[in-house]
């Protein structure tokens, strides 16, 4: 499986912005796509995820201004994050992750959000 991200960048304050996953490979059904990111010295943290079946969940810290969606039928995820804050900026990771048989858990090359305050 190979992730292909896009859509990160310098963005204002208070704007938007979409980040884009791209999958490929078999046996996608049943996995969970979804967004992580790490800041400069922490951890890597969950922001977003969701199932194949449209399942979703939120980091408390961008529930209520972000939006993750998928397309099953294109292999693809994205997600919107609005009213951006400084402390968002990090490095966004795409990952898949299939737990049921046969299991996988593949990551996408980061790609950079900086959001100037």
């Amino acid at each position: 499986v190979q992730l292909q991200a896009s859509g990160g960048g310098l963005v204002q304050a208070g704007g938007s912005l979409t980040l884009s996953c791209a999958a490929s490979g078999s046996t996608l059904s049943s996995a969970y796509m979804g967004w992580y990111r790490q800041a400069p010295g922490k951890q890597r943290e969950l922001v977003a995820r969701i199932s194949s079946g449209g399942t979703t969940d939120y980091a408390d810290s961008v529930k209520g201004r972000s939006t993750i969606s998928r397309d099953n039928a294109k292999n693809t995820m994205s997600l919107q994050i609005d009213a951006l804050k400084p402390e968002d900026t990090a490095v966004y990771y795409c990952n898949i992750r299939r737990i049921v048989t046969p299991t996988f858990n593949y990551w996408g090359k980061g790609t950079q959000v900086t959001v100037s305050s």
